[in-house]
């Protein structure tokens, strides 16, 4: 068995020890993968290695402010639009309703976490305390990637929608090199000005940022009412149950029924990905057990409304099968005569506004990310430095702002949407079983094994219905099979709630109705797991396997030396029980 050594040289001072070092990766890895921090370590000798503390300036508001600046981008345009077409029709306002509860029942789970443990480090920081290092790293790896693809992504969409909004091609804006490959080909300098700009203004002050994303958002709020206000007065309720070619298309409220609902649900559940970063700037806040409930929950609610009406708009505006999946809002005035013609290049303008206000949210939520994964040492310390000055975790901004502009500056927008949206949604399924987990088991004091069996159980039974629901032919063998799902994992979780009793009570704010809401939100995030297509799983299988590679290689060994030097205090559960038991 290996042992620290005080004083002892880091794995990586020369080839030599390096080599050495790898030749001890199975023990290294059984000490420190499923070790775990605990809350006081997060707040105190962990978060000490960043030097300088974030500056607590945040109220409530400005994490309303920030929720939904994060939530409310340019994609509501776009997965409005094709989720009515291809899937719900007008009840597409019913599909936003219930992603919105998902986000909302997802969002207390992480308001839960934040509450108990204000750091800036979210998801990574909770998994950690509950799971471990390595299932902390791999879905914080995963997690970063997201947002960075998704940023440049983002990025890119904007020259698009500013282009629209004065008028000038996006291909004007854009130079081909022929050289490069399909896809790689289009040089966007309006994409990467774009987010240098922000990762100036995020790295100068979380303050001045909260303020710049405030003015935005209004903007962006009061042009969301301008198009919810132009659809209900231009627009007929007839057309919330009748299609434009009723011969070819079923007519009523509800088209497709009840599968088209929860299809078009998982569709736009995208557009409400962005409260998590929320949670990332618990650090940062005066008063988190007040302000954090308020500012995540809030901002989701508010969200949700502001999606109903747009969806109702829109329904008005035209009947659903005669509304352009690509861009339905623009569309709808485009082909009007000329007193309505200029609505659709004001949103242009208005996307343009929610596009900078998601990506600056975004961009201040993966830089804490990646300096709280940088105070665990499983990538260099160098990432979790905060800037004494500044209050911000500049090397962590500065290094993600500029390789998402460099992800930016060359691929193409189609290519980056294929890669986004897997890695978040694992992690939201994540968190809400690490919410149980936590409450019914003690590390070290409690036996974690009925815990475990019921998540898993839990999990494999929503597995089995979402392929049920995808994969079998419509038909009474399809809905026999559901409702059997259905009162399998009923089952499991009423014996799950009879046998095992609650370990840990949160003493400032918990999830309500422990552990059938949560359980609600593992069943949903995995449902919404099953409607992504076969690249998302493809990118997420090479990044994933990417991050192992990069665990163990580096990280475990950066780690190992950490705790054998002092830095950096975890401990596994039998260490925890030795302590407890004195």
């Amino acid at each position: 068995m290996e042992s620290h050594s005080r004083g002892s040289s880091s794995s990586f001072s020369s080839l030599s020890i390096y080599l050495a070092a790898l030749a001890h990766t199975p023990t290294r890895i059984a000490a420190r993968a499923f070790s775990v921090s605990t809350s006081n370590e997060e707040l105190s000798r962990i978060r000490a290695r960043s030097g300088s503390d974030m500056r607590r300036t945040l109220r409530w508001y400005d994490l309303v402010g920030f929720g939904v600046g994060g939530m409310v981008g340019a994609g509501v345009f776009v997965t409005t639009g094709r989720a009515s077409r291809l899937f719900a029709g007008p009840s597409v306002i019913v599909s936003y309703a219930i992603a919105g509860l998902c986000a909302l029942l997802s969002s207390f789970c992480y308001t839960e976490f934040a509450v108990d443990i204000p750091v800036a480090g979210g998801a990574f920081s909770y998994l950690r305390i509950t799971f471990g290092e390595f299932a902390a790293f791999l879905t914080g790896a995963n997690l970063v990637m997201d947002y960075v693809l998704s940023n440049a992504a983002v990025a890119r969409s904007f020259t698009a929608y500013f282009g629209t909004a004065i008028g000038v091609s996006e291909a004007k804006w854009r130079m081909r090199v022929d050289f490069l490959p399909d896809g790689f080909d289009e040089i966007d300098i309006v994409a990467v000005f774009v987010i240098l700009l922000i990762t100036l203004i995020i790295c100068y002050s979380t303050r001045e940022s909260s303020v710049v994303n405030m003015v935005m958002t209004a903007a962006h709020v009061i042009f969301i009412g301008f198009v919810i206000t132009v659809g209900f007065w231009k627009g007929d309720v007839k057309n919330f149950t009748e299609p434009s070619d009723p011969v070819h298309h079923p007519a009523g409220f509800f088209p497709f029924g009840a599968a088209g609902v929860f299809n078009g649900a998982a569709m736009v559940y995208l557009s409400y990905i962005g409260y998590d970063a929320v949670s990332t700037m618990a650090e940062e806040v005066k008063n988190p057990v007040r302000d954090i409930p308020v500012g995540v929950s809030g901002s989701v609610i508010i969200v949700t409304v502001l999606y109903c009406l747009m969806a109702a708009s829109m329904s008005m505006l035209l009947p659903y099968d005669a509304v352009d999946p690509e861009a339905p809002y623009a569309a709808a005035f485009k082909g009007e005569e000329g007193r309505w013609r200029w609505v659709s290049n004001v949103i242009g303008g208005g996307a343009s506004v929610g596009i900078l206000t998601s990506l600056m949210v975004s961009m201040l939520g993966q830089a804490r990310y990646m300096c709280v994964i940088g105070r665990s040492n499983v990538v260099p310390a160098w990432f979790a430095r905060v800037h004494p000055t500044t209050s911000t975790p500049v090397n962590a901004s500065v290094f993600l702002g500029i390789f998402t502009a460099v992800i930016a500056l060359f691929t193409d927008l189609n290519v980056l949407l294929n890669l986004v949206s897997i890695g978040t949604l694992f992690v939201f399924y994540m968190v809400a079983n690490a919410v149980i987990y936590r409450r019914y088991v003690t590390v070290g004091t409690s036996n974690p094994w009925p815990t475990l069996s019921y998540l898993c159980s839990f999990s494999l039974s929503s597995i089995l219905f979402t392929l049920i629901w995808h994969f079998t032919p419509p038909g009474k063998l399809k809905a026999l099979m559901l409702v059997a799902c259905n009162i399998i994992a009923i089952a499991i979780l009423q014996l799950f709630v009879c046998l095992v009793p609650q370990a840990h009570k949160p003493e400032f704010w918990g999830v309500p109705l422990m552990p059938w809401l949560p359980s609600v939100s593992i069943f949903l995030n995995i449902f919404l797991l099953g409607s992504l297509d076969g690249p998302s799983y493809v990118r997420f299988i090479f990044f994933s396997a990417l991050a192992v590679l990069v665990y163990v290689l580096y990280s475990v060994h950066a780690s190992f030396d950490a705790e054998g030097d002092g830095s950096l205090i975890h401990k596994n559960v039998a260490t925890l029980k030795d302590i407890e038991d004195g």
